[in-house]
């Protein structure tokens, strides 16, 4: 599996001190390589019926897809940002595929994949067939831009507005895209790993609740 990293301490902070007690834990970080068809058993009706399905769409599986990844009996399809629309749509409404639920989506900060640090995970339930897959779609931090899917997936909603808050990933068309966990004023995203583990100020500032004419809109 190709090398991605070399963490030391138990969350691979760069700055600020290790203040877990673990600092002396060496981890490589692997990535599992790109899987090839067939890729066994349901992973292979899931993606003949995305292919046909996004067929439909003008688009094919191998141009909507970048890589498909097999690990611990799991698929993720790595997906190109300008077709993650079409494809989650094709996941939630075709008969064969019926992925009825998103479950949440995931940031993740990779500070050493160049042009790829960022990646937005998403989880998603089929009922009818009882099966789980992800998406993931990477962005740069340059530009950490990919698309919200709340227009498809409306529970999405606050989902990615805690990835957009922790670590700083826009997602394009959001309805509402505000943090919702730290202030407004917060610097940073704290779940990146060039985020300082210990020793940030915290200042308090009222923790008062403005009547509701005054509050933020999310229109």
């Amino acid at each position: 599996m190709p090398l991605v990293d070399v963490r030391s301490g138990m969350f691979g902070g760069s700055s600020g001190g290790d203040t877990s007690g673990y600092g002396g834990i060496v981890r490589r970080i692997e990535m599992p390589s790109s899987a090839q068809r067939p890729f066994g058993g349901w992973f292979d009706e899931i993606a003949d019926e995305l292919d046909l399905a996004l067929h439909d769409d003008s688009i094919s599986f191998d141009i909507a897809v970048e890589a498909v990844v097999l690990q611990a009996d799991e698929i993720t399809f790595h997906v190109r940002p300008d077709h993650l629309l079409a494809f989650v749509a094709r996941l939630r409404d075709e008969p064969a595929l019926r992925f009825e639920i998103c479950t949440g989506v995931s940031g993740v900060h990779y500070p050493h994949m160049t042009g790829r640090e960022l990646h937005a995970v998403w989880h998603f339930l089929s009922i009818t067939h009882n099966r789980r897959i992800r998406v993931e779609v990477s962005a740069s931090e340059a530009h950490p831009h990919v698309p919200s899917i709340v227009s498809v997936y409306p529970a999405d909603d606050w989902h990615e507005r805690e990835a957009f808050d922790m670590f700083g990933i826009v997602f394009d068309a959001h309805p509402g895209l505000t943090r919702i966990l730290m202030p407004d004023d917060w610097p940073g995203h704290p779940q990146r790993k060039d985020y300082p583990l210990g020793g940030i100020p915290v200042e308090y500032k009222g923790a008062t609740i403005p009547p509701p004419d005054q509050r933020r809109s999310y229109a």
